[in-house]
């Protein structure tokens, strides 16, 4: 009889110490996950944004140097989700230099020439010369990349006098997809119109060497922003030369520009085509 007892009680605590092991090991699963969770999502650590964040800033507990998060505001910045942002999030610079040189710009401005082409082969050309394209100057069709790359590829505030200096050397190279693709559509017999916000007097001659020295031939005209646009949005200031070139009897088939600006407000086209800057923002 004793010696059943004892085999009854050390057939039982093993069991017993096999449930606690199992428990503690539930128990400390559950910790890990916790802090899975934590490293996953660090709203949970860091709490919400500050409700007064401006446009474009980025969260404090995001680290320096994020590619996770450069990647996502450079997608908000080109869906026009983050708006009037003034300057590319410091911890983003990289992320940005890396973009613009690193070749991925390149392919995306392909994917984009590739689509622009496709919609404008199937357009029947009237021979009446009325059918026509809006082309933005700065980063559209000439790169001011290396000005930008001294200003920390736009991680320092937009310098007025600066970049006047800079544009009035006309040495903007061309971005060679976009002249490809214009000289496309010129060949195809669309009339090509250059709208720029560049300021006619002070910029006008450098500007129309600077294109013609880069291979920019053939366009039907340049208009650039005149006193009487003075103070004006972008916005404005384009729609108000479209609705001219309507009242003209243009046919705008397409605008193309790397600001939402280009391509908002009236008359701006039966399709437009964004290309893309994540280097900075014109309202």
């Amino acid at each position: 009889m004793i010696g059943g007892l004892a085999s009854g009680l050390r057939s039982r605590f093993p069991i017993l110490d096999q449930a606690h092991v199992i428990r503690t090991m539930a128990h400390r699963v559950q910790e890990l996950l916790v802090l899975v969770v934590l490293a996953i999502f660090p709203k949970a650590i860091f709490g919400k944004l500050n409700c007064s964040s401006k446009a474009g800033d980025a969260p404090v507990a995001v680290a320096e140097g994020s590619n996770g998060y450069c990647l996502s505001w450079r997608l908000a910045v080109e869906a026009n989700n983050i708006r009037a942002w003034r300057t590319v999030p410091p911890q983003c610079q990289r992320h940005v230099e890396s973009y613009m040189t690193g070749g991925q710009y390149d392919r995306d401005l392909n994917l984009i020439a590739d689509q622009v082409m496709a919609y404008a082969d199937g357009i029947a050309v009237s021979d009446d010369g009325m059918d026509a394209w809006v082309l933005d100057i700065d980063d559209t069709c000439i790169s001011n990349m290396f000005y930008y790359k001294g200003k920390r590829y736009g991680c320092d505030p937009f310098d007025a006098t600066g970049f006047k200096a800079w544009a009035v050397q006309g040495e903007c190279p061309a971005i060679s997809t976009v002249l490809q693709l214009f000289q496309k559509l010129v060949e195809d017999g669309f009339k090509v119109i250059l709208l720029t916000g560049r300021d006619q007097e002070t910029l006008g001659l450098a500007t129309f060497n600077n294109l013609l020295n880069q291979g920019f031939l053939g366009y039907e005209r340049m208009i650039m922003r005149t006193p009487a646009y003075k103070g004006q949005s972008a916005i404005i200031f384009k729609s108000d030369i479209r609705r001219q070139l309507v009242e003209e009897g243009y046919r705008i088939w397409g605008n193309i520009g790397d600001q939402w600006s280009d391509l908002q407000g009236q008359f701006v086209g039966n399709r437009t085509f964004k290309i893309p800057n994540p280097m900075y923002f014109v309202p």
